[in-house]
């Protein structure tokens, strides 16, 4: 990890702004909400909350967080239903904390919906496996293709059984996009139990990102091995205690270090010092990073490398065993069928407005492409933004009401 750190530390030096204004309200419960789990976070705030558990085809069991109705409309009866998928290092925390009217989930709930929050294997939530335990490397062995593959199907399939309906809606962000690209692709048989596809922040080809952390890694996708040695044999940067003493020693608004926790952010998706809602730093940091596998974020260096949206590069021999070709072979884009409506933004560093353009035209369901109207506004913005529900999810909300007649 040592060589990793060393790189992003110098981007980091380079790029800090000394100028940050921060925000100066102080919430008293907010380290509180810093060290709870998504069920006791929601259930605080007066909402309910459910616990689900699933299993996919290749034995993981993954937890997902329900919203049945909203705080205000207790009302169960008809409510469409609606998913949504964190992105990479997170969990279905990300879309709960910002509080009530400014987290997506609840914005959901109040206005209607069913909600349904999945977790990918590997993250805070979903360490378990009918026989491999996660200190295991075999417990590993996935990237965001096994999430799209597996995970996806298999909460979907419980959600739709669970409230009878025939279809729900589908919200991503980032990886969750990226996964749901993976599931409609290779198994088209899920485009038909998908009302509609919201995409924040879509990812598939990456060939412009400006992420430091993807550039750094993308030199060494040619050799796993020093990959792993930089990024972790296993697990890349697993939830803990470390992130809470974190979020609430450095990052509290009287420490003179919580400059560094928002240029950090800033470094990796974007500079956004307005929408940045500094008091909520260390609730972010108490949740995220929520882990991943490490052959996550190395797939995404191999997009970026090849600028391609293919599977996972196991090297030339495997792949010749696994796919039959020497070479990954690329996801079919044309057979997603689903109406997919694509959400961007200019200051994304991970979801670049010329490779939201790419994705625009390989995907022949996409109705079109929605540029979020502030200039600064960066990828972590899309669940984190003071302002998101003014700026994106009323006008989410404006297009998930025309499938729901």
């Amino acid at each position: 990890m040592h060589l990793l750190y060393f790189i992003l530390t110098i981007y980091f030096f380079r790029n800090v702004r000394a100028d940050v204004v921060l925000d100066r309200t102080t919430d008293p419960s907010i380290l509180e909400d810093a060290s709870l789990d998504t069920f006791s976070l929601i259930r605080k705030y007066g909402f309910p909350c459910e616990i689900h558990r699933v299993y996919t085809e290749d034995k993981y069991i993954l937890e997902m967080h329900r919203i049945p109705h909203g705080r205000d409309d207790v009302s169960a009866v008809g409510r469409p239903v609606v998913f949504l998928q964190h992105g990479l290092l997170s969990s279905s925390a990300e879309w709960v904390l910002m509080l009530p009217g400014k987290g997506l989930a609840y914005i959901l709930a109040e206005a209607g919906y069913d909600v349904w929050m999945g977790n990918a294997r590997g993250n805070t939530y979903s360490k378990h496996h009918v026989s491999l335990n996660p200190t295991s490397s075999s417990f590993w062995k996935f990237s965001w293709h096994e999430i799209g593959y597996y995970d996806l199907p298999a909460m979907i399939d419980y959600v739709i059984k669970e409230t009878g309906v025939p279809k729900i809606h589908y919200i991503g962000f980032s990886q969750g996009t990226t996964a749901f690209w993976v599931m409609t692709s290779t198994r088209p048989e899920y485009n038909d139990k998908i009302v509609a596809m919201q995409a924040l922040a879509p990812v598939a080809y990456v060939g412009n990102v400006r992420s430091p952390l993807i550039k750094a890694i993308a030199p060494f996708t040619n050799s796993m091995e020093i990959l792993f040695k930089l990024l972790g044999r296993n697990e890349f940067l697993p939830n803990g205690k470390v992130n809470e003493l974190a979020g609430q020693s450095y990052c509290v608004e009287e420490a003179i270090t919580q400059v560094l926790c928002t240029n950090l952010l800033f470094l990796l998706c974007g500079f956004n010092v307005e929408q940045l809602n500094a008091t909520m730093l260390p609730v972010v940091l108490g949740h995220t990073p929520a882990g991943a596998s490490t052959r996550q974020v190395i797939h995404f260096g191999q997009l970026y490398n090849s600028n391609k949206f293919v599977q996972f590069d196991h090297g030339w021999l495997s792949n010749k065993r696994r796919y039959g070709t020497f070479k990954p072979p690329a996801y079919n884009l044309t057979a997603i069928t689903t109406p997919v409506f694509l959400h961007y933004a200019d200051n994304d560093w991970l979801s670049t407005p010329n490779d939201v353009d790419k994705l625009l035209k390989e995907v022949n369901s996409a109705v079109g492409k929605y540029r979020v109207p502030l200039a600064k506004f960066n990828h972590l913005d899309f669940v984190f933004a003071i302002n998101a529900k003014e700026l994106i999810y009323d006008r989410l909300l404006n297009i998930m009401k025309l499938f729901n007649k």
